[in-house]
């Protein structure tokens, strides 16, 4: 079942135009939330970014959005699909409406929400190996629409299939300063000794939700100092751990990087408290 537009529909039903902007344009942006037992997870922030990446695009929100009634449109689909007591995870994507080429005839929008079953109600640490390598054949640019989800993932689709081709679990990106942005989906972690380091939003990084709460959450621990500081491709083989977030995962530990292997202690610590900040909502 498919929540589009308010109205939920069997899956084959939910019909969008050929000429939807966001098929078209790339004229569309979408959230990632992750729902457990009904409960979403980290709903504010989420929330939030949602309204900030429609305001970004220029997009005109609707007088009906507001956090209650976003949240009662993902119940009623996770519902209609009977995922009330299991883990799901949600696409909620917002698209302009048709009309126009470059220029929209206008700026109101429409909406689609749509439904997953996951296995695990709380995240879990992958400890298999997991190598990476840097994707260079295309470029992150810095600036404030990289930091918002938005329908234009090109470099991250190409990157997808350069890691594939490659046997690689993931890569990670570069912007055009080459400093390292983040993998292909989701932040960067970069842990040496007891400093945490994780690029800034001014380099072009995704403006993660789990990167956020990692951030409160190490601000708030005294063993760890935490860094938000531009990236290096040459600081990776001197890193202790490396580890990679996003709010479908948690935290993934990275176990190689060329010739060099990595521990995942401070990977598996965070992952314990972002666990516990979870549960409290």
């Amino acid at each position: 079942m498919i929540n589009h537009n308010g109205k939920i529909l069997e899956e084959e039903e939910a019909n969008i135009p050929v000429l939807n902007r966001g098929f078209a344009y790339g004229d569309s942006v979408f959230e990632t939330i992750r729902v457990v037992n009904g409960k979403i997870m980290f709903w504010e922030d989420h929330y939030f970014r949602l309204m900030a990446s429609m305001r970004i695009m220029r997009m005109e929100i609707p007088s009906s959005f507001s956090p209650e009634f976003l949240e009662k449109e993902i119940s009623d689909i996770i519902e209609a699909n009977e995922l009330t007591n299991s883990p799901a995870r949600i696409r909620f994507a917002v698209y302009r409406l048709q009309g126009g080429y470059y220029t929209p005839a206008t700026r109101d929008i429409g909406y689609v929400i749509s439904t997953e079953a996951m296995e695990n109600a709380f995240y879990l640490l992958n400890e298999k190996p997991y190598e990476i390598e840097l994707f260079k054949d295309h470029f992150v640019t810095s600036g404030l629409l990289s930091t918002i989800k938005s329908n234009n993932r090109a470099v991250n689709v190409l990157g997808s299939i350069f890691a594939r081709e490659n046997s690689y679990d993931n890569c990670l990106l570069l912007n055009e300063k080459k400093s390292v942005v983040e993998a292909l989906n989701g932040n960067l972690f970069l842990v040496k000794g007891n400093t945490v380091k994780t690029p800034p939003l001014s380099d072009g990084v995704l403006n993660g939700i789990i990167r956020k709460q990692l951030i409160n959450i190490l601000k708030k621990t005294e063993d760890y100092q935490l860094e938000e500081t531009s990236i290096s491709p040459f600081e990776l083989q001197k890193a202790d751990e490396l580890f990679i977030t996003n709010v479908a995962l948690g935290i993934q530990p990275v176990s190689r990087y060329r010739k060099k292997e990595y521990g995942n202690t401070t990977a598996k610590e965070l992952l314990g408290k972002l666990n516990v900040k979870a549960r409290l909502g």
